[in-house]
């Protein structure tokens, strides 16, 4: 492709609005361009990446077995309605009405529409499994669309239904798309971890996440340092450490003053302690209880997630206010502490291992110091002993291999065995051996195709501009001649050149505008084009051309003779690796 036959329009300066590099560099390069809050235009530069990530996608779903459909982006209440996600949803559901006042909305998922398919159009146990997926535009009206397309409110994704008749062959299925998952995202070129998460809004048993790890990452990831283990720090388990009694605990109990410190960082800080030796208690809304505290080390972070799925915590999960906890349990919530609190208390394995801790006295202002469990707190048992904390870096892996480290990952893809909640609300059944009606079980995986392009600048970038993995590159090789408008050597050499290595299927940019060499080289350098050869007299006079690899620290001369063969064998060479 010629430029002076392309549309390239690079920036010099980002807009004053892109927060992440993905959404900077996205813009300076000519990939996108904003119409509204959340709403992008891809451009032809934009554009050729975005269709090669379909494409490897595409191939390696149609290599999995799955059969690929479209469906409609606009979709009626009704479904929605039978699911009873039309209320549940909430306002990130776009709802609209025809002309008729039909109630529709324009669909962020499309789990309702494909079981509706299923049901109408598979009837027989013979035809099972299937599995369907589609590359459609989403649209969730997201409260603050940012990032640029990372999290915008229309998005293209990849999202895919099996259907079996039992979960035995739902767990085959989910393992073949493991499977695929993780040759579509070595294919794109990318550095990932698959890790397990939790189900979330859409449901289901099991779950996996796929992650391009990247310093900008909004998730964090917990990785064994000796092991595959892998896991959203919201799902990983950390185990109760052994040895927790504390009866050679010799401090006394004793309750001291703490005016006016209220934090755990305020409470170390006035009685010269650590972290660790202070424990925080946190009031939620309880199930069966007007209230719940959950217990955890000072140095500790709650995990909602984990808390949200006890017994005797409310789903989904809520804090008390202060004027609820002052009602019920007689202090603020500074001065909380559990022992003798008036309502369940729910303790983290790593905060049972303390002895001689301090937490509050359950009195405003005061706290007690010298604290220990089998001593002081009567209700403590097996049973107050939970998992409701954060891992962090150091904790022992959850697979016993090694231990745990902590890297920020963009989430790009997510597979569940989504079960029957779906088959079963809108009566997706078939039947099966027995001439007796079955409901079907289900699953769901989805790639979030434009994020997965705003993920690769994420996480392949320098001071100068994108660096593309190979696979999906807008073009393979630039083509930079110097003076060409000047030098009729130049620009022959130029031309027989573009045509040779188009001749040799390589997608080649050659940028025949009448611009200062430097302004060229920033260009491409920005664009991101993984091989660059360059056109000079000079070289000519000594038969050679200019190589550079994007992210080679010097040029190399190669001979005119061999420089197609030599940019081919480069070009192989990346695509291999």
């Amino acid at each position: 492709m010629r430029v002076s036959q392309f549309f390239l329009s690079t920036l010099k300066e980002s807009p004053a609005d892109a927060e992440v590099i993905s959404h900077q560099l996205m813009l300076r390069a000519g990939m996108i361009r904003r119409l509204a809050a959340g709403l992008y235009t891809w451009m032809p530069m934009g554009l050729r990446t975005l269709r090669k990530v379909e494409n490897i996608i595409r191939e390696e779903m149609n290599k999995s077995g799955a059969i690929e459909v479209l469906m409609p982006s606009i979709q009626p209440a009704e479904l929605w309605q039978e699911s009873e996600r039309w209320d549940q949803y909430g306002p990130e559901l776009l709802r609209i009405h025809d002309r008729h006042d039909r109630e529709f909305c324009y669909g962020p998922t499309h789990e309702e529409v494909i079981t509706d398919f299923v049901r109408k159009e598979i009837r027989s146990y013979k035809q099972l499994p299937i599995n369907f997926y589609q590359i459609q535009t989403k649209f969730r009206d997201e409260i603050r669309p940012r990032f640029g397309v990372m999290r915008a409110r229309e998005f293209s994704m990849k999202d895919a239904y099996s259907f079996h008749l039992n979960k035995e062959c739902l767990e085959r299925t989910y393992q073949v798309m493991f499977t695929t998952y993780q040759n579509i995202f070595t294919r794109l070129g990318l550095e990932f971890r698959a890790v397990e998460a939790d189900t979330g809004s859409i449901g289901g048993n099991a779950s996996h996440e796929f992650h391009v790890l990247a310093e900008s990452g909004e998730d964090a990831i917990a990785f064994s340092n000796q092991s595959d283990y892998a896991a959203n720090v919201e799902l990983a388990p950390v185990y109760k450490p052994h040895n927790t009694t504390d009866t050679q605990s010799q401090a006394n109990l004793e309750k001291i003053a703490t005016p006016d410190q209220h934090s755990i960082e305020d409470v170390c800080n006035f009685l010269k302690i650590k972290a660790d030796q202070v424990i925080k208690t946190l009031v939620v809304k309880g199930s069966s209880s007007p209230l719940v505290a959950l217990v955890v080390r000072g140095d500790h972070e709650l995990n909602a997630v984990k808390a949200q799925k006890l017994p005797d915590v409310a789903d989904p999960i809520e804090f008390a206010s202060e004027k609820e906890i002052q009602e019920e349990l007689g202090c603020k919530p500074g001065s909380i502490g559990p022992l003798k609190l008036n309502c369940p208390v729910l303790i983290d394995h790593a905060a049972t291992a303390l002895k001689d801790f301090v937490c509050g006295a359950n009195e405003d202002g005061f706290h007690m110091k010298g604290a220990n469990w089998q001593r002081d707190f009567e209700n403590f048992d097996e049973t107050t002993s939970v998992d409701i904390r954060k891992i962090v870096e150091g904790d022992p892996s959850p697979d016993g291999k090694g231990t745990v480290q902590i890297k920020r990952g963009i989430e790009v893809g997510h597979i569940f065995q989504l079960g029957d909640k779906y088959s079963q609300a809108l009566k997706a059944s078939v039947l099966g051996d027995d001439s007796k009606e079955q409901i079907l079980t289900m699953g769901c995986y989805g790639i979030g195709v434009t994020r997965v392009v705003a993920a690769a600048i994420e996480q392949n970038f320098d001071e100068y501009g994108i660096i593309w993995p190979q696979a999906i590159a807008p073009f393979e090789i630039s083509l930079i001649p110097i003076n060409m408008k000047k030098s009729t050597q130049v620009q022959k050499a130029c031309e027989r050149l573009y045509e040779e290595i188009k001749q040799k299927a390589i997608e080649i940019l050659f940028d025949d505008r009448d611009l200062r060499v430097g302004l060229l080289f920033k260009d491409h350098e920005l664009i991101g084009i993984p091989h660059r050869i360059v056109v000079s007299d000079r070289g000519l006079d000594n038969g050679m051309i200019e190589y550079k690899g994007r992210t080679d620290k010097e040029a190399q001369q190669i001979s005119i003779d061999n420089i197609v063969d030599f940019v081919e064998e480069k070009i192989k060479n990346s695509k291999s690796n």
